[in-house]
């Protein structure tokens, strides 16, 4: 347990620590890049990615799996069934990047029929799609052992070199951008350090694991050893798939059904939230990896009590999101970016409660990932469904808001609904209604402490438009308010919520 807590504080402070030196200098280098490079480049960037996404289809399931089989022989230090599984991960990769460099060309030769409407030449087009694919086949052919650290719970080591290098990008991207204005230089930029990461993280792979020895070749055998992995394989692909629609589909949605432009509008609220999730992410983030240890050990009662401890860290973390973006996120972009690229109310509304479910889920899917619980692969095709046809036919309808209607409504029927079903029947062998006794509280304080704090600020006395200056006052005294409501009410009636307590505050204890 020790050694668990311990790799966990590791990761979250190296994460925090990066997490705090990016974020003025991501919401920085998006101001320059706008306004020099153009907000139709920035969508193209975000479209193009997504295209990417879609490509990268066909590796969902195998990483998640191969991470799920290298917990037990961590636990037992088994040198030699480590080397065999990236091995055939080795083998898997190599061959999922061909499959993704083929379909790249062949999609590519739409392009013109694409981004007809596009006013950007085709050579950018071009030139920022192979670039793209080329960082993106770095990690299948070569940068696949770093699955390795997730599951050691080394993450901080990714991270260091990872985002050292990533900040060094960004300046470079900014000041080039700024000088020249030239879109071809930007890309350049982020294919060269894709190329330099991939030397760097690799020469820490081969330090930190000198005795890794990983024989692509012998990956082919090696399936016939472990045809479980092909089996969770199939099953995980189906999830995936599904997850990568909600999540990741949502630019290329709004370019088919809006514009190119309101995919850069779109992408800014998504720079915010997604920077103010990678907050907590890189405290929770390790947890995966950390309850997938505890899950091998096997002690019921153990996993229980963590788990309320975690789902209750997890609800309080969706509450905290969503009421700091509903009341700040719109007059944050006024002072970032002008008011002209404020959208509709009521997309910021849906887009708050869509991650407050899904951020609120954490838990559930860690033990049901720790567990292997993957063969309920018809709810994957039953939430997929859902989402796609409602996407379909509210997005054409309302644009963006019909298309967060769509993520909405399939959440609400597999993610709240029957994953913790699977979880609590198939995992723990509990009655489902031990879950729901549970977790109707968090809801509910939830809830609570969101509308009793969005009534009382109404009465701070001067508004978060008026400067930048008065934002920041009245997103302390906002986050003060909502903070002492919130925590009280979870201390006093969430479960699990005093041993969570107990444990952030005696964590250097242990």
């Amino acid at each position: 347990m020790g050694g668990r807590v311990h790799k966990s504080i590791l990761n979250a402070e190296v994460n925090l620590l990066f997490y705090f030196l990016s974020l003025f200098l991501t919401f920085f280098s998006r101001k320059i890049f706008l306004d020099n490079l153009g907000a139709e480049f920035m969508g193209l960037t975000g479209t193009l990615n997504n295209i990417l996404g879609y490509l990268n289809l066909s590796e969902l399931g195998i990483s998640a799996c191969i991470g799920y089989f290298l917990f037990k022989p961590l636990q037992s230090d088994n040198r030699q069934e480590i080397q065999n599984i990236l091995s055939l991960l080795g083998y898997l990769y190599r061959w999922i990047g061909g499959i993704i460099l083929a379909g790249a060309i062949f999609v590519s030769l739409f392009f013109p029929l694409i981004f007809r409407e596009a006013t950007l030449n085709l050579p950018i087009i071009y030139f920022a799609f192979y670039s793209f694919l080329g960082s993106s086949l770095i990690g299948y052919f070569i940068n696949y052992r770093q699955i390795l650290l997730s599951a050691d719970q080394k993450n901080y080591l990714v991270a260091i070199y990872y985002q050292s290098a990533r900040l060094v990008k960004l300046a470079l991207q900014i000041y080039l951008a700024y000088t020249y204005k030239n879109l071809f230089v930007w890309v350049a930029i982020e294919f060269l350090f894709a190329v330099i990461g991939c030397i760097i993280l690799n020469w820490k792979i081969n330090k930190e694991y000198p005795w890794l020895k990983v024989d692509v070749r012998q990956g082919r055998l090696l399936l016939k050893e472990y045809p479980e992995i092909i089996t969770k394989t199939k099953q995980v692909f189906i999830h995936k798939i599904k997850d990568f629609v909600l999540v990741k589909s949502d630019e290329l949605f709004i370019f088919l059904f809006v514009s190119l432009k309101m995919v850069a509008f779109y992408g800014n609220y998504m720079i915010i939230i997604s920077k103010l999730i990678a907050m907590f992410s890189s405290i929770t983030g390790s947890v995966g990896a950390s309850v997938g240890n505890l899950v091998a050990e096997g002690n019921k009662q153990h996993m229980l009590k963590v788990f309320w401890e975690y789902t209750t860290i997890q609800h309080t973390i969706a509450a905290i999101l969503t009421f700091s973006l509903y009341t700040l996120l719109e007059p944050f972009i006024c002072h970032w970016l002008g008011a002209e690229y404020v959208m509709d109310h009521r997309i910021l509304v849906l887009l708050v409660l869509y991650i407050y479910i899904t951020n609120s889920r954490n838990s559930v899917d860690s033990f049901n990932y720790a567990h292997g619980l993957y063969a309920d692969v018809w709810s994957a095709w039953a939430e997929l469904g859902i989402n796609i046809t409602i996407t379909i036919v509210c997005g054409i309808q309302w644009g963006i808001i019909g298309i967060l209607l769509g993520k909405l409504t399939s959440l609400l029927a597999i993610v709240v609904l029957w994953k913790p079903y699977y979880l609590f029947t198939a995992g723990f062998k509990e009655p489902v209604r031990n879950y729901w006794s549970g977790v109707l509280r968090n809801y509910a304080i939830s809830a609570f402490s969101i509308g009793t704090s969005v009534w009382l600020i109404r009465f701070i006395p001067f508004s978060p438009y008026a400067s930048l200056w008065l934002w920041v006052a009245y997103a302390a005294l906002s986050m003060l308010v909502f903070l002492v409501i919130d925590v009280s009410a979870t201390l006093i009636f969430a479960k699990g919520a005093k041993d969570s307590f107990y444990r952030i505050k005696n964590i250097r204890k242990r």
